[in-house]
């Protein structure tokens, strides 16, 4: 595994890997290094067949604060090259985190703030605490969240989207929970549980067909299922039922026995 200064990644349990923010001192705000090192963590998870599902997590007291201001600051008074550069390495990141072929669980206590919203959003499934909060908080700052933007509206939708980018306004966890941007909230103390039991459940599932799922859905859109939707859908269940995983699943299922994509305890 590649060396990080601005992240660790460890094993959090047998076929789990953990990418932690760790700057703390700053609330684990991101700049230029550690968008870096995200991509690069990503990455080489994704090509590790040793795991199967990524945490996502901030160190300390807090998830993420979003943009590091002094980055913003050196940002506003570079050229509109460097600006386009880097936005477009940000966005990368981003992808990289969304279009991530193993499935990804957002760890979230304290605060995530504009940036930190959008990592909790790329990932396919949030948890937080019920002392966590967030803000879309880039107008604040006379900025937008642009970058972040899509993956907050397919978060929760257009209007709620809009509602916080434009007020900045910070919602607590049960907020974030009705509005759709967590999936879970529990107390604080309980966080690394659920955090643990929602892997569990994503190790039970067949690996390949996980990946099959997050490509197809990735090219599914709320709105009429069209001809073209529909012939996507029984391509893609008639190719994977053809499978060795989908074979092990059946079998092991009728044999009454784990398939053997489960770790064993």
């Amino acid at each position: 595994m590649p060396t990080y200064s601005t992240l660790s990644v460890n094993q959090r349990a047998a076929g789990v890997a953990q990418v932690t923010m760790s700057r703390p001192a700053v609330f684990n705000a991101f700049d230029e290094a550690m968008i870096a090192e995200l991509d690069t963590a990503f990455t080489a998870l994704a090509a590790d067949a040793s795991v199967r599902v990524i945490v996502l997590a901030g160190d300390g007291k807090h998830f993420s604060a979003g943009a590091d201001l002094q980055w913003m600051q050196r940002a506003s008074q570079a050229s509109r090259e460097w600006n386009l550069d880097d936005a477009r390495r940000f966005a990368a990141m981003l992808a990289r985190i969304a279009d991530c072929p193993k499935p990804t669980v957002a760890r979230l206590q304290g605060a995530a703030l504009g940036g930190g919203v959008g990592l909790a959003c790329a990932c396919d499934i949030a948890i937080a605490a019920d002392s966590a909060s967030f803000s879309v908080s880039e107008a604040r700052f006379g900025i937008l969240p642009a970058v972040i933007g899509p993956y907050v509206v397919n978060a929760v939708g257009k209007r709620q989207a809009l509602r916080l980018a434009l007020a900045t306004t910070r919602i607590l966890a049960a907020e974030a929970l009705s509005i759709g941007l967590v999936h879970k909230v529990v107390a604080v103390d309980a966080l690394d549980a659920a955090v643990d039991a929602t892997v569990t459940e994503l190790l039970a599932g067949g690996p390949m067909a996980q990946q099959e799922i997050k490509q197809l859905y990735a090219q599914l859109a709320t709105g009429p299922i069209t001809p073209e939707v529909r012939e996507l859908t029984a391509q893609t269940i008639s190719r994977v039922r053809g499978t060795d995983e989908a074979r092990e699943g059946f079998t092991a299922f009728l044999d009454k026995r784990h398939a053997n994509w489960i770790p064993h305890p």
